[in-house]
């Protein structure tokens, strides 16, 4: 039998560029999905395209439609950017339904939202939410987490990614309009600790990736979600990441079209990898992650995710990213082939 077998999952945006691909690998690993989001016609010709999966139609500010989206569901998965809008109303429906959430939110300031205000309601609710199930802020975690092994703190933490370019979705644009129109210009990063906001230029750097890809240039500060998974757990003041030049002026162009399917599970030709740095004192240890395509390796990271909360697997409740919630290495281990994983001690 299936790991996943007879547990239905919602899975909230099921129609948009991830949500197809976390679609597929629940029906690959054998869960039943639930199709929802906002639109019917979108729900309707994805079902039509994979025969079986029930379509609840429903939109963040209807509750009563979330309440029947998610009815029945053992757990569900919020595709839905931005998710400084989607997460809240669907965290809510989750917490009245009493099942766990998953989503895979990349906005730094959506996921410091989630945990600021649900970690104790999803406590006395007694069940789990883990946010940012995703390439961006989850991955990053695990590899940091893994690289950490026995450290209980460490100095620094620095995550370099090497993408070979990237072309956004639809999503990532929408989503990335809202971060900066919420941050009025204003850029972020992770200091002492905290996050800060500020106007500086960002530097261009050498970073030496492990071969095939060797030293490539990076944007400095390229920050990601990172900032907010890692230092929720971990004792790191400084958290920094990197950006390939290449990928960062692709997401900088308005008119960089968006992933074109070059196999027949969809994935793109895009190749990833991410490099992760910790130092103590005067020793460091590194882990790295490469795989094909950001937006399709994030299902296997959040499908990976309910089956181990629905294995019971995580041993917590309350607001938990990724590298506090499971064992990082053996999650990692598990997302082969999806990706190709290393430490370095």
């Amino acid at each position: 039998m299936k790991p996943g077998s007879g547990h239905r999952v919602t899975v909230f945006g099921a129609y948009g560029h991830t949500g197809r691909f976390v679609v597929a690998e629940l029906l690959r690993r054998g869960f039943v999905p639930v199709l929802s989001g906002r639109d019917a016609d979108k729900l309707r010709a994805l079902a039509a395209a994979r025969p079986g999966p029930d379509v609840r139609p429903a939109s963040v500010d209807d509750p009563a439609a979330l309440d029947r989206a998610l009815a029945g569901a053992a757990a569900v998965v919020n595709c839905a950017g931005p998710f400084t809008t989607t997460a809240a109303p669907v965290i809510e429906a989750a917490l009245r339904a009493g099942i766990p959430y998953v989503d895979v939110a990349a906005e730094i300031e959506a996921n410091a939202d989630t945990l600021a205000h649900f970690d104790d309601r999803a406590r006395a609710a007694g069940t789990v939410v883990v946010p940012a199930m995703a390439f961006f802020g989850g991955l990053g975690d695990l590899l940091v987490t893994a690289a950490m092994g026995d450290w209980t703190g460490a100095d620094e933490a620095h995550i370099a990614y090497g993408l070979s370019g990237w072309h956004p979705t639809t999503g990532t644009r929408v989503a990335g309009a809202a971060v900066q129109a919420r941050r009025e210009g204003r850029r972020v990063r992770h200091r002492r600790g905290r996050l800060e906001y500020h106007r500086d230029d960002l530097p261009t750097l050498d970073w030496h990736f492990p071969a095939p890809l060797g030293t490539r240039a990076v944007i400095g500060e390229f920050t990601m979600a990172d900032v907010v998974t890692v230092p929720s757990h971990l004792a790191i003041p400084e958290v920094r990441t990197y950006m390939t030049t290449e990928a960062a002026g692709d997401l900088a162009a308005p008119d960089t079209p968006a992933p074109t399917a070059v196999d027949s599970g969809g994935r793109s030709a895009q190749t990833f990898l991410v490099d992760v740095l910790v130092r103590s004192g005067g020793t460091e240890r590194r882990a790295t992650a490469a795989g094909q395509d950001i937006y399709a390796v994030t299902a296997p990271l959040a499908v990976e995710a309910v089956r181990r909360v629905l294995d019971g697997r995580t041993g917590r409740t309350g607001v938990a990213f990724a590298g506090a919630v499971f064992d990082a290495p053996d999650f990692l281990d598990a997302l082969a082939p999806h990706i190709t994983y290393t430490t370095t001690k």
